[in-house]
């Protein structure tokens, strides 16, 4: 049964106006808030200010930095545990628990998370310890209160999305392909890199996108994970606002990073996009 334009209309109306009201308008404002200066007027002397000093590039590098890493981290253990889950556990009641222990940290406060991890990094933490006793270091590493730390808290708060997201995509994947190619004498790593690992992508690609753009705009774990030893731009746009009181200064840095984030991840998507054509 088709449904008409009005009926059409009507279901497009709330989404775009919740698009409108919650991000088309509140960009606007940041838009409209960096290209002001405190006495009024127009001005594009806040970017100047960002793009012209190192200062704010070092820190919106080790932003993209951080973030990268997280988004390698989580897809590399992510999707081994997604294709644990869905390949090799043949008990639902095994798979299901193990899904829910994935899931639970996330009802769990940033916070405390990572809080936690401080515990277990530091000098006399878990970590160190059992490196310690299997003699791997002789001395405790620093890991705590650095990039190394906000890393491993970021990819701890966001791999369960990874799992998801892939084993979702995993599950809809049909067995008979696999059974095909392994009969057509594929090894098993062989059909993975033809068959299993190709329908997957698509999974792994929104799974990338959002631990990126997560990891970029998170704030209370790298607050905490890096002691103010290691700034980031969510951290500065932070200062700025409620430290500062420079609201255009604020402004304009959110303005860039949400910029930057678009350009990159337009730029993957393209760059995918492409590989897959040529593929084709």
């Amino acid at each position: 049964m088709r449904i008409g334009r009005f009926e059409a209309a009507l279901l497009l109306a709330g989404p775009l106006l919740f698009l409108v009201t919650f991000l088309v308008v509140p960009l606007g404002m940041l838009v409209s808030a960096s290209l002001h200066v405190k006495h009024g007027g127009w001005t594009l002397l806040q970017y100047g200010r960002v793009l012209g000093d190192s200062y704010y590039w070092g820190i919106l590098w080790a932003t993209f930095r951080i973030s990268l890493w997280v988004t390698a981290i989580s897809v590399v253990f992510g999707y081994s545990l997604a294709y644990t889950l869905v390949f090799y556990l043949k008990s639902r009641l095994l798979r299901r628990l193990i899904y829910l222990a994935v899931v639970t940290p996330l009802f769990t406060s940033n916070i405390v998370r990572a809080f936690g991890w401080i515990v277990m990094l530091g000098r006399q933490g878990l970590a160190n310890e059992v490196l310690l006793a299997l003699r791997i270091v002789r001395q405790p590493l620093e890991l705590v209160y650095s990039e190394t730390s906000i890393v491993i808290g970021l990819a701890y708060v966001l791999l369960p999305l990874m799992v998801l997201t892939v084993g979702s995509v995993l599950q809809n994947i049909n067995a008979s392909l696999l059974e095909a190619a392994r009969d057509l004498g594929a090894r098993p790593f062989v059909a993975f890199c033809t068959v299993t690992l190709p329908l997957s992508l698509p999974g792994v690609v929104a799974g990338s996108l959002m631990v990126f753009t997560l990891s970029v705009s998170a704030y209370v774990t790298p607050s905490i994970m890096s002691g103010g030893r290691q700034n980031v731009m969510s951290m500065l746009i932070f200062q700025q606002y409620m430290v500062n009181f420079d609201f255009n200064l604020g402004a304009a840095l959110a303005v860039v990073l949400v910029l930057s984030t678009f350009v990159l991840l337009g730029c993957g998507l393209y760059a995918l996009d492409r590989r897959a054509r040529l593929a084709a």
